[in-house]
C-alpha cells in the first residue's frame, strides 16, 4: 500500500499539473483554437479523474487522520486546497469565456443566414417563398 505521504504529494502534483492545463486552455480559448481546446477538454477529464480516484485513495488510508495531524502533511493538505480553489476560479473563467464565443458564433451565424435568405428569396406564382441564388444576376441583354 502506497504511503500517505506519497498520495497527497501526487496529489498536489495533479492538481499543479490541472491548474496549468486551465492556463493553457485560457490560452486557446482566446485563441479560438478548437482543436486545442477539445484536446484539453480530455486531458481536463483524465486529470478530475484521476484527482477523484487518488482522493478516494487517501480516504481509504489507514492513516488518514494524521491529515489534520502530521505538521508536514496538514501543509500539503493546505497547497491542494489553495490549487484546486484556483483551478476552481479558471475554469469558471474559461467556461464564461466559451459561453460567449458560442453566443457570437451563434449570432453571426444567424446575421449570416439572414443575409442570405433576404438576398435570395422571392415568391412563386403560388406565393410560397422561394430562394434564389441567382437573383437579379443572371439577366440577358
Amino acid at each position: 500500500m502506497a504511503t500517505l505521504k506519497s498520495l497527497v504529494e501526487f496529489q498536489l502534483k495533479s492538481a499543479s499539473e490541472l491548474s496549468e492545463l486551465l492556463e493553457k486552455e485560457q490560452v486557446a480559448i482566446a485563441q479560438r483554437s478548437a482543436k486545442e481546446i477539445e484536446s484539453i477538454a480530455h486531458q481536463k477529464n483524465s486529470l478530475v479523474l484521476q484527482l477523484q480516484t487518488t482522493d478516494e485513495r487517501i480516504a481509504r488510508h489507514p492513516e488518514v487522520e494524521s491529515l489534520k495531524s502530521d505538521p508536514e502533511l496538514v501543509v500539503f493538505v493546505d497547497q491542494i486546497r489553495h490549487t484546486i480553489t484556483e483551478c476552481q476560479q479558471l475554469n469558471d473563467v474559461n467556461g464564461e469565456a466559451l459561453q460567449r464565443a458560442q453566443l457570437s458564433f451563434n449570432k453571426l451565424d444567424n446575421l449570416m443566414k439572414q443575409s442570405q435568405g433576404k438576398m435570395g428569396m422571392t415568391y412563386t406564382a403560388k406565393g410560397h417563398t422561394r430562394n434564389v441564388s441567382t437573383l437579379g444576376t443572371n439577366l440577358k441583354a
